[in-house]
């Protein structure tokens, strides 16, 4: 799937931050370390990156580089959210179970509260209805943010008309409205859209820009469409410890990334991969596909006994995470054709001997 045929199948299908990252990117890092620039972002490649993603977002836009994904969560959300401030989250939301209390701590002791829907999608009614709660009582915390994930933690994806409702609630509430994306693109290519339409053209204020996990080393970046934002978040980002001396690191790595659309390419490979996945496992005896596969994480119900051989063959991933024998597989954008089809031919041949 990326030409890569001289190494063994990989084993590993926990995650796709596991991967390494693109040869651009680490090229580019090459490139950049030698000679002088500007530190603190003052250097013209990162104002080539801030350039760049304006072109991608069809508008202007204000954008910080982080290292992390849970700095973009943390930093973006504490700037919509006063201490005072409800932070409207799904509760399998990274933020809500993956951050170690990151959105309070940078916003000072804003409230998560967490609103349940299928496939790990806000429900936009009760949204509706919690936004509208104790508004004014000075005994309660009040709504201030609706952070959403896409794609979700679990792989579902919410579509441009979810999007824009959730972003008419917030609209219609005075309330921020922040993505997740940590697998942006993954989610933009399934979706086919513009990213501007996945974005602020449905109301969204703020989004954390993934790239670690599609091809890039260390490196996320904020990209603001609320210009109102900017000011604050540029103190919040130096007062958390997350602005580079040497940012021109951070910008090489999204340089490369977004350069010749190496973004939409990764994330097209470990949509594919996992569609593959999917399409194999579809129909096995013992084999009980869950849900769609819209992005690059798929869940499955497997026989005991296919998970154990699994993991005795050296096969990296989660189960029983979920529920009894419910197993996350997650492709990424080094995922190849024949790490899936090895892994598959795993899956048929105890599959074969347990039904035999």
């Amino acid at each position: 799937m990326n030409g890569e045929t001289s190494r063994p199948p990989a084993l590993g299908f926990s995650s796709d931050n596991i991967a390494g990252a693109s040869p651009e990117v680490a090229h580019a890092l090459v490139k950049h370390s030698t000679g002088q620039a500007g530190p603190y972002g003052t250097d013209e490649l990162t104002a080539q990156v801030q350039r760049k993603f304006s072109e991608i977002f069809e508008r202007d836009v204000e954008v910080l580089l982080v290292p992390t994904g849970t700095a973009a969560n943390g930093l973006c959300l504490s700037a919509m959210t006063p201490p005072w401030g409800n932070i409207y989250c799904h509760p399998a939301s990274h933020i809500n179970n993956d951050e170690c209390g990151a959105p309070e701590f940078f916003s000072n002791g804003a409230k998560l509260m967490t609103i349940d829907g299928p496939s790990a999608k806000l429900d936009i009614t009760r949204l509706r209805e919690r936004t509208r709660e104790k508004l004014g009582d000075v005994h309660t915390t009040q709504p201030a943010c609706v952070s959403i994930t896409q794609a979700t933690e679990v792989g579902s994806i919410y579509t441009l008309d979810e999007i824009a409702a959730i972003g008419e609630v917030c609209k219609s509430a005075s309330l921020g409205f922040h993505m997740d994306g940590s697998r942006f693109a993954n989610a933009l290519v399934s979706l086919d859209c513009s990213a501007a339409e996945m974005t602020w053209k449905a109301g969204v204020d703020a989004l954390s820009f993934g790239a670690t996990k599609n091809g890039v080393l260390a490196a996320e970046a904020i990209v603001l469409f609320n210009p109102s934002l900017a000011t604050e978040m540029r103190y919040r980002r130096k007062r958390a410890g997350h602005l580079f001396s040497k940012m021109r690191f951070l910008s090489a790595q999204i340089d490369a990334y977004l350069t010749d659309d190496l973004w939409l390419r990764n994330a097209r490979k470990a949509n594919d991969a996992a569609q593959r996945l999917a399409q194999g496992l579809t129909g096995l005896s013992g084999v009980e596909v869950l849900g769609g596969t819209e992005a690059n994480i798929l869940f499955c119900r497997l026989d005991p006994a296919v998970i154990d051989a699994l993991l005795k063959a050296g096969f990296v991933f989660y189960h029983d995470r979920w529920g009894p024998n419910i197993v996350r597989f997650v492709t990424s954008f080094a995922t190849t054709a024949e790490d899936v089809d090895h892994l598959l031919s795993h899956v048929r041949r105890v599959v074969r001997s347990v039904h035999a």
